[in-house]
């Protein structure tokens, strides 16, 4: 019987890292008021969940975190008196949701890597023991 063995480097690792580290990008970017670079990591964590099947569970996440990035980008553009810069344009409360929304898909990709690895399989799946009196 041959054994097989996921190298670190294998493509469904570096999927994986790629997308973490663009989710966890997005709200130090907007943070430290970098908002208008925060669109590579954004567009980069949705293009991956979306073209990789292994990532499903968290496509809904990623297209949260695009649709509030989006909304005070594409309010930035077309504002008739718009800053230098989207991070001194944009409202307090878009930073927010877009942070919150990015914390939201981190936290999604976390969980969701924490079933998938689980041995014992998936919560339906393993037997329910008892506690001891």
């Amino acid at each position: 019987m041959t054994e097989t063995t996921v190298s670190p480097t294998s493509p469904s690792r570096r999927v994986d890292r790629t997308v973490i580290i663009s989710i966890w990008a997005v709200p130090v970017l907007v943070v430290g008021q970098f908002a208008m670079l925060a669109i590579v990591p954004v567009v980069l964590a949705l293009t991956v969940s979306l073209r990789h099947a292994h990532l499903r569970g968290l496509r809904r996440w990623t297209i949260a975190l695009g649709t509030a990035y989006a909304v005070p980008l594409i309010l930035w553009t077309i504002g008739p008196d718009r800053a230098p810069s989207l991070s001194r344009d944009m409202h307090p409360v878009f930073a927010a949701l877009i942070v919150v929304a990015s914390l939201v898909a981190a936290a999604a990709f976390h969980l969701g890597r924490r079933r998938s690895s689980r041995p014992d399989g998936s919560p339906s799946e393993r037997q329910h023991f008892r506690a001891a009196p």
